[in-house]
């Protein structure tokens, strides 16, 4: 069976530097960093004591106190980010599909780590009340799939409806396999992305142990440099970033505006080690192959690469080899950006805000900067478009993250043509 074709109609962002995918483009592509120090609790005792807190979010513009109340806050932003793409979309949030069919309609809206603050805050109560004071909630909050379920529940959205968890890389195969739902006709919309919120006593500690995130805590906005030599690690940010994935004749029916076309989708995994990429970049490179296999596209035809680029040492070095073993050649004249610089590490939520810069940025023909770039790095040689957007026609933007375990994803997308 041919494939069908799959476009972007909508999309949605909340994150550190702003709740709206306009504000958030304009923060990426003028390089204005949100991350800062941790005003939620007392960071005192912490070895890394600054994360990309989202700010100016109200949840009761999305849902009642007593729905609110029923959620994790990963499932605030996913609600919130799946409204603003829906709306962008032409797609009602009230249930009311009028023509679309909601059988069609599916969910697939992933966390990477789930209810943390909620699994944190009920520790605590079963540690100091007992087990009878537990929330009867407790289960249904902090489990990941739950974001997919609620926007579901909300738009009453009966498609396809599940939830991934590869790290880091849950947000891109999330949005991967929507796209190939789509294509091989298990639905004719999907609303999808990722969503975290571990900003918490517990997640920062978590990465503090492994020493995986940087202690620049005197100097926020410089201290995530993707590809820098002196990086020393990522900054922890939290959010949404949600996508409406739709198949190209449903959607001109509609008369949607089409954004982009998602043309490929490529996974591996590296059997190496649980927390760093394989050395040879292989893993990556072969997410990155395969997505190119399936689009058809040389290595030459990409415009751009949003590399998952998280500033730690490991990780930007062996990316720095996927990217050279899977478009050899090709390697030294595609622009490529990390946006982590901007806005943190999103973990979850990665892939769904970096595709959405993938997205602006062929709509808008621009290729936001990797900020924070000081001092070359040699075994990261590849044109990082240095902190300063660079304005050049984007035909075809390829996404990659990668996640702890060893998961590795890519998107491709291009502009739309008939």
């Amino acid at each position: 069976m041919d494939k069908r074709r799959v476009v972007v109609t909508g999309c949605g962002v909340i994150s550190c530097v702003g709740n709206d995918v306009k504000t958030f483009w304009d923060a990426v592509v003028n390089g204005r960093c949100g991350l800062g120090p941790v005003t939620r609790f007392d960071v005192s005792e912490y070895r890394t004591r600054i994360a990309g807190e989202v700010k100016d979010f109200n949840v009761c513009d999305y849902l009642s106190f007593k729905e609110s109340k029923r959620m994790d806050l990963f499932c605030h932003y996913a609600i919130a980010a799946a409204d603003e793409a829906m709306k962008q979309a032409g797609l009602p949030v009230n249930g009311e599909w009028g023509s679309v069919n909601p059988d069609r309609v599916g969910v697939l809206v992933s966390s990477g780590i789930g209810g943390l603050e909620t699994i944190t805050e009920q520790c605590k109560t079963l540690f100091e009340k007992g087990p009878a004071r537990i929330s009867p909630l407790m289960i249904p909050m902090m489990i990941s799939d739950i974001s997919s379920g609620n926007i579901s529940i909300r738009y009453g959205a009966r498609g396809p409806n599940m939830a991934i968890v590869t790290a880091c890389a849950t947000g891109c195969h999330s949005i991967g396999e929507s796209y190939w739902m789509v294509a091989r006709d298990d639905a004719d919309i999907m609303i999808c992305g990722g969503a975290e919120a571990s900003i918490s006593k517990l997640g920062i500690a978590g990465f503090c142990a492994e020493k995986a995130m940087s202690t620049r805590n005197d100097d926020p906005l410089h201290a995530s440099r993707p590809f820098d030599r002196d990086r020393d690690g990522f900054v922890m940010s939290e959010g949404s970033g949600v996508l409406i994935l739709e198949e190209l004749e449903h959607a001109r029916k509609r008369g949607a505006n089409i954004l982009a076309e998602v043309i490929g989708y490529g996974l591996s995994g590296d059997g190496y080690h649980i927390t760093s990429p394989a050395p040879d970049g292989n893993g990556g490179a072969r997410a990155m192959k395969m997505a190119m296999k399936h689009a058809g596209v040389a290595p030459e035809q990409i415009s751009y690469i949003n590399a998952h680029g998280t500033s730690t040492e490991l990780n930007d070095k062996f990316e720095t080899l996927a990217i050279k073993s899977a478009l050899g050649d090709a390697a030294r004249s595609v622009a490529v950006s990390s946006t982590k610089g901007v806005t943190g590490h999103g973990l979850g939520a990665a892939g769904g805000f970096e595709s959405i810069v993938c997205v602006q940025s062929i709509i808008n023909n621009v290729v936001p900067p990797t900020i924070n770039y000081e001092t070359p790095d040699p075994e990261c040689d590849l044109d990082v478009t240095p902190n300063t957007a660079r304005e050049m026609e984007v035909k075809v933007a390829l996404n990659s993250n990668l996640g702890f375990g060893g998961h590795n994803g890519a998107l491709l997308f291009s502009k739309f043509e008939d």
